[in-house]
């Protein structure tokens, strides 16, 4: 498929204004998983602040869904103006602290904090510390960090832990603070990792250039993207998934237009699909991307949604979602891709139909997808041979689909390459390429 990919690739660009590849500004705070990054959060965590009590500021300690904390010159809120993600958050003032009363065994590669101003106080600076010696002696991780937004954001600190490890947030200035969401990436080197979401290839060779709207590239912490202005979709979706990725979060509902596309790009909003008769269908999964509230929340970009039949989203596509899901437990790993293709789906409504929200959101008569299993590890592009398992799937987007298990759906990657145009499996070598992508999986379904 690699040379119908650059025809694919020279006629977006013939007549564009510009071919020039444009780099995408990364988000503040985030870090961007890359191959064998080491970001595997501690079962339970993140620590969300939503169990417990405490309503005054003496220092005394609370139990929480993760262990002991003690807060001083802090408390747990719920007011309408403590910034939070559930229905508590903590509160500190003055040159407040919490610490966690216990250690975790496996040391730290990251912590991640979200943090927000208390109502219209003033802008705050607070850092973060870390014990290895039961809370004897602290030593500050990564620098000072500045809350001067009323909104939530996040702010993640990197480090290389081993062993026993305790953590301290410490409030140094200004008005008060809320944080939320703290999260801690264990150091395991030898467990599950977050790893590249393209590492298997650009199926597109999609590019962020908005002289290529139908073919534009949208980078993700959480998965990569070629969005299609003119359907309104993405052309596909891809990600990474193993226990890495996997947590605590709830699922957030918070289905959201994508403010990221560029001016004069067609931006979905959820109401495009109200009355439709189409589910708003994740490519990539809530449940993939539970790790975090900020991971789960990415989900429901409505970049990551196509028009799905109901009996497809709910029943045949969530059960290969539930699938894939179990193998994380198992020690594997795998790296997903997915989409829609043709025109005209049957939703709850009956009948053909071709778009909805008057033309701008094309309805997809497939909906596909491609997912490479591995066991967990380092390198995984190197460790692909031909015995790896694959399994691919095509299945019609209507509503008698659920009539049969997903794995009767089960197809060639060739045969998706060939009704798509893309080339999904690029970055393997040719012969493995070539053995992976023309055989039918005959594996187990549950």
């Amino acid at each position: 498929m690699k040379n119908q990919i650059l025809i694919l690739f020279v006629s977006i660009c013939f007549g564009a204004s510009s071919c020039k590849k444009v780099e995408l500004e990364p988000k503040n705070d985030v870090v961007t998983p890359v191959e064998s990054t080491r970001l595997a959060v501690y079962p339970n965590w993140p620590e969300a602040f939503n169990t417990g009590t405490k309503t005054s500021y003496a220092a005394a300690n609370v139990t929480l869904a993760t262990g002991i904390w003690n807060l001083s010159d802090a408390l747990l809120g719920s007011s309408s103006s403590d910034r939070k993600n559930g229905t508590q958050s903590v509160r500190i003032q003055n040159t407040g602290t919490i610490t966690m009363n216990f250690n975790l065994s496996l040391g730290a590669s990251s912590v991640s904090v979200a943090h927000g101003k208390f109502g219209t106080d003033a802008n705050s600076t607070w850092g973060l510390w870390h014990s290895a010696n039961n809370g004897s002696t602290w030593t500050q991780t990564g620098s000072t960090i500045t809350t001067s937004s009323t909104t939530l954001s996040t702010a993640t600190f990197t480090m290389a832990l081993i062993g026993n490890v305790r953590f301290q947030l410490r409030k140094l200035s200004g008005g008060r603070l809320n944080v939320d969401d703290f999260s801690i990436s264990d150091n395991d080197v030898s467990g599950p990792t977050r790893d590249d979401n393209l590492a298997m290839g650009n199926p597109s060779s999609a590019f962020a250039n908005v002289g290529a709207p139908n073919n534009y590239l949208m980078t993700k912490t959480q998965y990569v993207l070629a969005y299609n202005n003119s359907r309104g979709t993405a052309n596909w979706v891809s990600w990474h998934l193993s226990a890495a990725w996997k947590g605590a979060a709830t699922r957030c509902d918070c289905f959201t237009g994508d403010a990221s596309l560029p001016t004069g790009f067609f931006k979905a909003v959820t109401s495009n699909y109200t009355n439709s008769g189409f589910d708003r269908g994740h490519m990539c999964p809530s449940e993939d991307r539970d790790g975090s509230s900020s991971d789960n929340a990415a989900t429901f970009l409505m970049t990551n949604i196509i028009p799905q039949a109901p009996n497809n989203n709910q029943q045949t596509w969530k059960n290969f979602e539930a699938y894939c899901q179990g193998l994380t437990t198992s020690g594997q790993e795998m790296y997903i891709v997915s989409g829609g293709y043709g025109i005209g789906g049957t939703g709850s409504l009956g009948g053909v139909t071709n778009t909805i929200n008057n033309g701008n959101i094309t309805v997809p008569n497939r909906v596909w997808k491609v997912v490479i299993i591995l066991p967990d590890g380092g390198n995984d592009v190197s460790r692909v041979s031909t015995s790896t398992r694959v399994i691919a799937i095509d299945t019609p987007n209507t509503q008698t689909v659920n009539g049969l298990p997903w794995g009767s759906y089960r197809t060639t990657v060739d045969a998706i390459e060939s009704a798509t145009g893309y080339d999904i499996l690029s970055n393997l070598p040719d012969a493995i390429e070539a053995a992976l992508e023309a055989q039918v999986d005959a594996g187990p379904t549950n």
